[in-house]
């Protein structure tokens, strides 16, 4: 599949930047909308973005170069060159949930609330953002049989033919994953009875399924012999169950508090 949408004159669209553009604009209409429904200012959304979306793509990058310096080490300007693909997830929420920290501490809000408010709108943004990675032929797993590639569409077939063989479309199952876990959160939400307990159920069940996932791919990012997504999900699910025990825990004191007095 051609990676180029469309050329303008001399300028090439490439189908992975509109896609990862869709994603973020389906992601800021979801935020906006939820702002709205838990009463809060929805232009606190907008100003967010314009910290998060640059810090996000900065940390995705930056995270990736990181893990990859030998391939851009002789070739700087390469760095630049995102619409090849090239953006770690892990990277870019490490990036915006420092700028978003930044923002609502400067503007006095509760981080945690905003998280909530975030968190199915960033996953929903992953499984709209993983077919960028299939045009691109990226997120791919190991070689798969013919009859067990056979499974799935024609188009999908003829993109996870690479390098003379069938492969897993890993990009396929995160997607439907991340699908999945927005469904949940957008249920859960209405269930939630404290701060942050959207925000961290996505770091938990994101990271299970991306954990597994990650063990198909032939492309993973390395830490020494150790897959890097693999090892921050692992990080992520051990801080998601000790944050939500531990604000668990608090909620109850306060009501207990409550009560005494």
């Amino acid at each position: 599949m051609n990676p180029v949408a469309v050329h303008i004159g001399p300028l090439a669209i490439y189908w992975y930047g509109i896609i990862m553009t869709a994603a973020f604009i389906i992601g800021a209409a979801l935020a906006y909308r939820l702002a709205s429904e838990s009463r809060i200012d929805p232009d606190h959304v907008l100003n967010l973005l314009i910290y998060i979306i640059p810090a996000a793509i900065i940390g995705a990058r930056l995270y990736y170069v990181l893990f990859r310096w030998e391939d851009y080490s002789y070739n700087l300007l390469e760095i630049f060159a995102v619409r090849h693909g090239g953006l770690a997830i892990h990277g870019g929420l490490l990036g915006g949930a420092l700028a978003g920290l930044l923002y609502v501490r400067k503007h006095k809000l509760n981080f945690w609330q905003m998280g909530d408010i975030f968190a199915p709108c960033v996953v929903l943004g992953q499984a709209i953002g993983r077919w960028g990675n299939f045009i691109n032929q990226e997120a791919f797993g190991g070689p798969v049989t013919r009859e067990f590639i056979g499974r799935f569409p024609a188009f999908m077939q003829k993109q996870m033919f690479i390098d003379g063989q069938y492969h897993h479309p890993a990009f396929l199952y995160e997607s439907l994953w991340n699908l999945l876990v927005f469904i949940f959160l957008m249920i859960y939400r209405k269930r939630a009875d404290f701060h942050g307990q959207i925000l961290l159920a996505y770091m938990a069940l994101y990271s299970a399924g991306r954990f597994f996932i990650e063990g198909l791919r032939t492309d993973s990012l390395m830490l020494g012999p150790l897959r890097a997504a693999q090892v921050v999900s692992v990080i992520f699910i051990v801080a998601a169950i000790g944050l939500y025990v531990s604000r668990k825990q608090d909620k109850h004191s306060i009501r207990q508090d409550e009560h005494t007095k």
